[in-house]
């Protein structure tokens, strides 16, 4: 399905039809415009904010074998545009591209960052964690409920509780005092952002850049058990393993991924299933199980729609589709969510039961490859962990609004919406 090849670039995009897809800065709901451009192909042009031509790829077994293709690189040294200064100060999508971490980098630059972290999401290490995600849980559930009996029944589950929670885990794990923790989620919502204005990036890059400094100086004073302290010493050791600009990138990293997706993620599962009472209730009869939640979840409306940036480092064609050299390519999570051709004719329906096809990856929301998430293991028991405990908790809860008047995160990147209100019940 893909092969190196020596085409001139081309702007038409073969194996494309009509325009370039033009990307919407405010994000909404990506489904419908995945499932017309996957009708056209498994690769889409698309047009990203500041006129910037790129490209999607957008079917399953495309996507799988791109991202895991060794043609296809991380480092912005790649990035046609941005090496020869066509971006304008102020970029929405910089961020992606030139944060000096994992996923920015190759090879050897890669293993190394990777391996400075990794320790710290062994399947031991995040077994270590479960009873502290279960104790944050049940504290935050009395947290909802009461912001509820104050809401008049009516509470926002993503503010109360599927925000806090990986954002109160990532934080420990880190070693990021409680004090910084709102500020870094409201900055790294602008990162993720992709309707704001230069001046606003820019900003909110200097000042996430400054808290996480403010993170770096408390823990160089205060060493602990943690992230943040272990890498702080990797940068002091000297030599070549850590610089200090990689150390910021890396918290950067750890910080948005830590917590942004795995907010998203339980979210969806919650909107999910509140349309879905019938499988609601299949999975809290234990006929199924909440680990399937989590993975359906994932594959029917990933967390991430739209992930930036990878880039042929040779003339590559996919599916019949030339992405030419240094073309930025967006890795179209939502979009394989939905695929047919890997999911069946049913794929946009939501079902706890589906089986994972023999030999077939189920679905690629946490990445393929080399660059696979790191921390999924730990978003995966989280999230199942808070799913089974709220319903547990509130088994009437449900929607205080409908599905269709719930307000859309503004980005393309993340996919999500902005507040979740619900009703709840006391236990019975």
């Amino acid at each position: 399905m893909l092969d190196s090849t020596a085409a001139e670039p081309s702007n038409s995009a073969p194996g494309t039809s009509g325009a370039p897809h033009r990307l919407d800065p405010a994000g909404g709901c990506p489904h419908a415009d995945n499932a017309r451009l996957l009708a056209q192909g498994a690769v889409a042009a698309v047009v990203l904010p500041g006129e910037v031509d790129g490209m999607a790829v957008l079917g399953h077994e495309a996507l799988k074998e791109f991202l895991a293709h060794p043609q296809v690189a991380k480092g912005a040294g790649h990035f046609t545009a941005l090496r020869e200064g066509r971006l304008a100060a102020g970029w929405p999508l910089a961020t992606f591209a030139t944060v000096r971490g994992m996923t920015t980098a190759d090879g050897d630059d890669h293993r190394r960052l990777r391996s400075l972290v990794s320790k710290a999401f062994t399947a031991r290490r995040v077994e270590e964690l479960r009873p502290r995600i279960e104790e944050l849980t049940a504290d935050l559930l009395d947290g909802l409920q009461q912001a509820a009996e104050d809401g008049g029944g009516v509470a926002d589950l993503r503010a109360h509780f599927a925000l806090p929670l990986p954002m109160g885990v990532i934080g420990e794990l880190l070693g990021v005092d409680a004090e910084f923790r709102d500020r870094l989620h409201v900055l790294s919502n602008q990162v993720v952002a992709t309707d704001i204005g230069p001046d606003r990036v820019l900003a909110a890059d200097r000042e996430l850049v400054a808290v996480l400094a403010e993170v770096v100086a408390a823990r160089t004073g205060r060493p602990g058990d943690d992230l943040t302290s272990a890498l702080i010493a990797a940068r002091d050791e000297g030599g070549d393993r850590l610089t200090h600009e990689e150390l910021i990138g890396t918290l950067v990293l750890m910080i948005i991924a830590g917590h942004e997706t795995t907010l998203n993620l339980i979210t969806n599962a919650v909107r999910a299933l509140c349309g879905h009472r019938d499988q609601l209730e299949r999975v809290t009869r234990g006929e199924v199980a909440w680990a399937d939640v989590v993975e359906e979840t994932l594959r029917w409306d990933a967390p991430v729609s739209y992930f930036p940036f990878r880039y042929p480092v040779g003339d590559l064609t996919v599916d019949g589709t030339v992405i030419p050299r240094g073309t930025p390519v967006l890795a179209g999570y939502s979009a394989a969510g939905r695929d047919p051709a890997a999911h069946g004719p049913d794929a946009d329906r939501f079902d706890v039961t589906r089986p994972g096809r023999a030999g077939t990856t189920r679905h690629l929301s946490l990445g393929h490859g080399a660059h696979y998430c790191l921390g999924a293991p730990l978003a995966r028991m989280e999230s199942a962990i808070a799913l089974e405990r709220l319903f547990a908790r509130f088994p009437d809860l449900h929607l205080a609004t409908r599905e269709a008047d719930l307000s859309r995160h503004s980005s393309f990147v993340g996919n999500s919406v902005r507040a979740l209100p619900v009703r709840v019940s006391r236990r019975k």
